[in-house]
């Protein structure tokens, strides 16, 4: 019978070895290494064969190994891996290696050899204490962040997960749980959208991506719980296998939600009772005036009439003042509702000029005429397009603004002053209106014109915000200039007419 081991040879057995193995002498010196450990210490074959084995160490171990290699040789012993005979070698580059060693004497014709086995124990210690990292950072990263992690194997049907998956579903530590206890603790209402989600990345044309967010009742305190899952799903050959995930407690993320929407609603509906309230106000602002000169011409007229000599033509001049004013009454009416209800805007060629002393005289009508005005208006300015009663808004309240500023803050000399010029760099009109009061500071400056902001104490805060937007609907801006000293500056534009 043929011996199967005869032609197998030391050399083969030695390179076959998939550990890192050294053959020494009885002089320490290195008769040869396998592949494996040419590898590892970054040796070529003729650069370590002959070398004595201390030369692999580091320098200040080398005095101290020869006394362990001459007592090791007057006692021989084999010695195997995880003894505690650990090593620092040296890499062919000078990096430190911390091996584990075997040690295995070897006898042939009289003479002595040591089969030497290398283990690098840094690289196991190393993984080891990698994984050890790892797995303590998942388990912290779980904590912080309050994740369940879930495994489901669509294959045979089984849901593994973990301790804070089945306090989420109100099951105990050692319970096991099936798919339909899982389904049933879903709220009804959300159960189509988590299949939904399901089936989605079971498509295998898909990405395998899962995310679904529902409701969660514990069945045994019947607390429930918004839960948001997310995962991926794993195939093979097409078919869906196994879902792999974490999913999370958002319950007061959605309670905030839910806050913020009934806030938000209260919000809006206050905003619109105050643009209500606002609107009243503008619109009793409107008719106030030619109501109240309604309301003087009919007296004239019922007092001429009770006079038995009555002056016709008085009381014809009477009448006509109450039809002109029933009339502008209306137009005012029409005319702010359209710009309230965002109508389309009809605007005409205009004479800036003309329509800043208009908005005088109405300033000084509504009782805001009680300061010293200078007025700078460029001669032969081009007409302007836009609509005459916004743009006398826009001065009169401005006007407004200032006198009632000066007023409140005691200035001893109320002064305001209009300039109306050509723009040459937007080649626009631009109206500049300057008053003498006491000026804003920084944080008011910056929310002048926000709605509803206002530093009166009957104030409403519309009436900027208002100029503003009845600026930009004639295609101009209304800003305030910033950094003034003294006083408040505001600007307009508006475009000229083609």
């Amino acid at each position: 019978m043929t011996d199967p081991l005869k032609d197998l040879s030391f050399q083969s057995l030695f390179e076959a070895a998939a550990d890192a193995m050294l053959l020494i002498d009885n002089k320490g010196h290195i008769i040869c290494a396998n592949s494996v450990a040419l590898d590892l210490l970054g040796y070529a074959e003729a650069e370590i064969c002959g070398l004595e084995v201390e030369a692999l160490m580091p320098e200040e171990y080398r005095a101290q190994h020869h006394h362990h290699r001459n007592a090791f040789y007057r006692k021989l012993e084999k010695r195997s891996m995880g003894s505690g005979k650990t090593f620092s070698i040296l890499h062919h580059d000078g990096e430190v290696l911390t091996v584990d060693i075997s040690l295995s004497p070897m006898q042939s014709k009289q003479l002595l050899y040591v089969l030497v086995t290398l283990y690098v124990a840094d690289r196991r210690n190393q993984a080891e204490e990698a994984l050890v990292i790892s797995e303590e950072r998942l388990r912290l990263a779980k904590q912080a962040a309050g994740l369940g992690v879930f495994d489901f194997d669509s294959n045979h049907n089984i849901l593994y997960w973990d301790e804070r998956m089945r306090e989420f579903w109100g099951a105990e530590s050692n319970e096991a749980i099936a798919t339909k206890r899982f389904l049933t603790a879903i709220h009804p209402e959300d159960r189509a959208a988590r299949e939904a989600a399901l089936d989605r990345s079971i498509d295998p044309t898909g990405n395998g991506e899962y995310s679904a967010e529902y409701r969660v009742t514990n069945p045994a305190s019947g607390i429930e719980r918004w839960i948001s899952a997310i995962g991926r799903m794993h195939f093979e050959d097409g078919i869906a296998t196994r879902l792999i995930g974490v999913a999370r407690d958002i319950t007061e993320q959605k309670i905030m939600e839910k806050n913020w929407h009934v806030h938000r609603t209260e919000t809006e509906a206050l905003f619109a009772q105050q643009v209500a309230s606002q609107t009243v106000s503008a619109i009793a602002h409107e008719l106030n005036q030619p109501l109240a000169a309604i309301s003087a011409y009919s007296e004239v007229a019922l007092h001429a009439l009770q006079n038995d000599s009555f002056d016709q033509k008085s009381l014809k001049l009477a009448l006509d003042g109450c039809v002109r004013q029933s009339q502008r009454a209306g137009r005012s009416l029409h005319e702010l509702l359209a710009f309230l209800q965002k109508g389309e805007l009809v605007t005409e060629k205009l004479n800036l000029n003309h329509i800043v002393k208009e908005s005088l005289s109405l300033a000084k009508s509504y009782g805001y005429g009680k300061f010293q005005l200078e007025l700078q208006l460029e001669q032969d300015l081009p007409a302007i397009l836009g609509h005459r009663v916004q743009i006398q808004k826009i001065l009169v309240n401005l006007l407004s603004n200032a006198v009632e500023a000066m007023g409140g803050a005691g200035v001893p000399t109320s002064a305001i002053s209009i300039t109306v010029r050509t723009n040459a760099e937007l080649n626009m009109a631009h109206v500049t209106v300057q008053d003498s009061g006491p000026g804003l500071d920084a944080i008011t400056a910056n929310r002048i014109f926000e709605p509803f902001f206002t530093t009166k104490h009957n104030g409403i805060g519309m009436g900027l915000a208002i100029s503003r937007a009845l600026a930009e609907a004639n295609g101009g801006k209304l800003w305030l200039e910033p950094n003034v000293k003294a006083g408040a500056i505001f600007h307009f534009t508006l475009p000229f007419a083609p």
